[in-house]
């Protein structure tokens, strides 16, 4: 009788841990944190500030940016961006600053966190479309820039305080963007011509040694994140599934997702281990957990 109880007693206990895990489902399956079509076809760039708030570009309708709980996957819109404007990426910088790449006004826009206040950071004639960015510990930007039209694309440096510095032009359509965890790899995909290229970035965030990381046969690239052991993790679009590359390029896995147009990815969460993708034709967040 008293083993029985035992038995019991552990079962209840265990039920909760259960659950936890049944919710949040298995490593690798993708599950919806949100409903579909709560944004528009431009979802992407989803990032979090330091309060592990999560941030959503083109919430509900293009020019917003979307503050979404990670609890329930409702949302509302946190800022409408100024007329002209579209956000295609987000980051933070170390203060808390919003930062955006609007590829229709051809700016990188900054938003204060607590009064709402958009400006632009930087605008350039000689911008294409900024399209991703990624953001040091120093506060400087690194920004992706394709030229669709003509499938190719520049590379920017942008310095704090708004100081654009071309790095690279005549690429192919630059997109996603990324940097190891020590700063010092910055990784740039194509998407049409499916290449991956890194190079080496020094203490002044000049880029050298630039070399084919790898490449893909098929399907399109987009956004791209460093998890904290240096492997990539790319969104094929088109494909449905994040590429898991090591720091070496070797594929060690593809996550399916739901949908099939991947546009971008953050980790967040617990010790950072659960993965966020934005999905276009879905326009939706599909999740997943990584061990």
């Amino acid at each position: 009788m008293h083993k029985f109880i035992g038995l019991l007693a552990a079962a209840v206990i265990a039920s909760p841990a259960l659950a936890q895990q049944k919710k949040a489902g298995a490593p690798y399956q993708a599950q919806d944190l949100t409903e579909e079509n709560m944004f528009s076809q431009n979802i992407e760039g989803p990032n979090f500030d330091k309060a592990g708030n999560l941030y959503v570009v083109n919430f509900r309708h293009d020019g917003t940016i979307g503050k979404i709980s990670t609890k329930d996957g409702s949302g509302e819109i946190f800022v409408t961006l100024p007329e002209g404007s579209t956000a295609n990426s987000i980051v933070f910088n170390r203060a808390g600053n919003m930062y955006l790449a609007d590829f229709s006004g051809h700016n990188v826009l900054e938003v204060d966190m607590r009064t709402k206040a958009v400006k632009p950071y930087v605008h350039s004639d000689r911008f294409n479309q900024p399209n991703d960015i990624c953001i040091n510990r120093k506060g400087q930007l690194f920004a992706s820039d394709p030229d669709w039209k003509n499938n190719t694309g520049q590379l920017w440096r942008i310095d704090k305080g708004g100081q654009a510095v071309l790095l690279e032009q005549n690429m192919g359509t630059t997109n996603g963007i990324a940097l190891s965890p020590d700063e010092k790899t910055l990784y740039v995909n194509e998407s049409v011509q499916r290449k991956i290229w890194r190079f080496d970035v020094d203490d002044a965030g000049n880029l050298s040694n630039k070399t084919l990381f790898t490449e893909f046969p098929d399907f399109g690239f987009d956004g791209m994140k460093c998890d904290k052991a240096g492997n990539l993790y790319v969104a094929r679009w088109g494909k449905g599934v994040i590429a898991i590359l090591s720091p070496r390029g070797q594929l060690v896995r593809e996550v399916p997702l739901k949908g099939k147009q991947c546009s971008n990815l953050i980790f967040g969460g617990r010790n950072k281990k659960t993965v966020y993708v934005t999905l276009q034709d879905r326009k939706c967040i599909e999740m997943f957990r990584i061990p």
